[in-house]
């Protein structure tokens, strides 16, 4: 597969505009947000602001003029609009200029409304066809939205991999795919090469071709991603490329180059941590939550997510309903605000030592316990004491620098650290060592080293002298006599 196809499926949004229309009556400029069944547009002020809820069209020619004939028939009252095009990333600069043509008109400026504005043409035998190239912000009413339909789809091609229709409904993969994502898993498929049969594990994705057809793309998995090239203009970085390795995300807006037209992308990378491929996303496309685990953002948090920048977060809330806290940081390939609890250099390896044991039934042996952990090399009593799977008590450093502590235990079976935060770790041990003393002291008639000398009996609970008599008892000191003297 070239470098440009690559490219391509990478950044389906790079080949997309935004339509922009002039309300005749109020003859102010707007841009397009949907429209409903009964034929009435929606649309909001175009102002870099809204542009998460643009409509986006995809700019290929004949696909654009099948898309907007068809929009415009559905259309209650088309004649009082006038529409325009615009690329996406200019949308916002453009509409600006084009409502001061309207407000004083100039033959100049009716030159160059009439430069950008489209019309539709009769499309009789394809007034469905390529409907579902549209592609609109995220947003709520965005789910109904497809991109592709199940008959564009080249079955065989399929068959030849050795899936089917059947297949990948059965594997909820089907309803992704016509959405214009790739599968969020990996698949077994066959290619035949003729002579031989390549089998590999692979992420599909279907992709508009020059001519119109839709055709599979596979997305194969690399040894490790391919930093050492440009991505759409941009060289990597060393901390580039440290990032991407250790968080899976670079951590940073960079502006990538469209290749066909040359236009500015202000984007985020990752890396789709399944395949190793490197991945893209315009920063108009981030939508981020208000509310993470329960712990709403401000304005400074939600412009850190939006510059691809890590964020530690303190008192989320777990679906189990533990409190937690974790990094968050906005994944490019994933298309959502992800955690990021224990990542390394080894990242990839861990992923592949995983897919191993799943392909074997999990008939591996158990890992090795990692010397390291988030960053925090065990000295050589905590890994003694760490691999045997006791608990042991670290302290920690976040993305931010910043300092924190909590315990880690290994898990001999499945090869996971599990960490607790001091709270938690405090919450599960404490009853169990006060039930502990308890049972011993009242079931058994044993008692603990701190409390063995005590004479009295033991409240509730008690692991330790309540009071300056029984801790003279514990000392074994002898009890001062009240007597009077002989």
């Amino acid at each position: 597969m070239s470098e440009e196809t690559t490219n391509k499926q990478e950044m389906p949004e790079q080949l997309s505009d935004i339509l922009l229309v002039l309300d005749k009556e109020k003859m102010k400029i707007q841009a397009v947000k949907s429209i409903d069944e009964n034929g009435k547009m929606e649309t909001v002020d175009p102002t870099k602001k809204n542009q998460n809820q643009f409509m986006r069209v995809d700019k290929s020619g004949d696909f654009f003029s099948n898309f907007f004939s068809n929009f415009f028939s559905q259309l209650k009252n088309p004649t009082n609009f006038t529409f325009f095009k615009m690329p996406a990333s200019v949308a916002a600069e453009k509409a600006e200029e084009l409502q001061k043509h309207v407000d004083k008109p100039t033959p100049q400026g009716e030159k160059v409304l009439k430069e950008h504005e489209v019309k539709a043409e009769p499309q009789p035998d394809k007034k469905q066809e390529n409907q579902n190239n549209m592609a609109t912000a995220q947003t709520t009413t965005e789910t109904s939205e497809y991109r592709y339909k199940p008959e564009q789809i080249d079955w065989d091609t399929m068959k030849n991999l050795g899936l089917s229709k059947e297949y990948l409904e059965k594997r909820n993969l089907l309803d992704p795919l016509l959405r214009g994502y790739k599968t969020n898993e990996l698949l077994p498929i066959g290619i035949n090469l003729g002579g031989s049969i390549l089998r590999t594990d692979a992420r599909l994705s279907l992709q508009q071709a020059e001519d119109g057809n839709v055709i599979v793309a596979i997305h194969g998995i690399k040894r490790e991603p391919n930093l050492h090239f440009e991505f759409f203009g941009h060289k990597f970085t060393d901390e580039d490329k440290k990032n991407l390795l250790e968080t899976g995300n670079m951590g940073r807006v960079v502006n990538l180059v469209n290749s066909k037209t040359g236009d500015l992308m202000p984007s985020i990378i990752s890396i789709d941590r399944l395949t190793n491929d490197v991945v893209a996303l315009r920063t108009e496309f981030i939508k981020i939550p208000d509310e993470i685990k329960g712990v709403k953002l401000n304005d400074e948090q939600k412009q850190t997510l939006m510059e691809g920048k890590p964020l530690y977060l303190e008192g989320m809330i777990s679906s189990k309903g533990t409190e937690f806290s974790a990094t968050v940081q906005f994944n490019a390939d994933k298309r959502y605000v992800e955690f990021l609890f224990d990542r390394s250099n080894n990242n990839q390896q861990a992923q592949t030592n995983q897919q191993n044991t799943q392909q074997s039934n999990q008939q591996s042996q158990p890992q090795e316990a990692p010397r390291t952990f988030r960053g925090k090399e065990l000295d050589d009593e905590q890994y003694n004491k760490f691999k045997a799977g006791q608990t042991i008590y670290v302290e920690l450093k976040d993305k931010k620098d910043q300092p924190y502590k909590g315990y880690i235990t290994f898990d001999k079976d499945t090869g996971k650290t599990n960490f607790e935060f001091p709270g938690q770790y405090k919450a599960r041990v404490e009853p169990a060592e006060t039930h502990k003393t308890q049972t011993a002291v009242n079931s058994e008639g044993k008692t603990n080293e701190a409390t063995k000398n005590v004479q009295e009996p033991l409240k509730s609970g008690q692991q330790r002298p309540k009071n300056e008599k029984q801790q003279e008892q514990q000392d074994n000191k002898p009890e001062k006599s009240k007597g009077r003297k002989m």
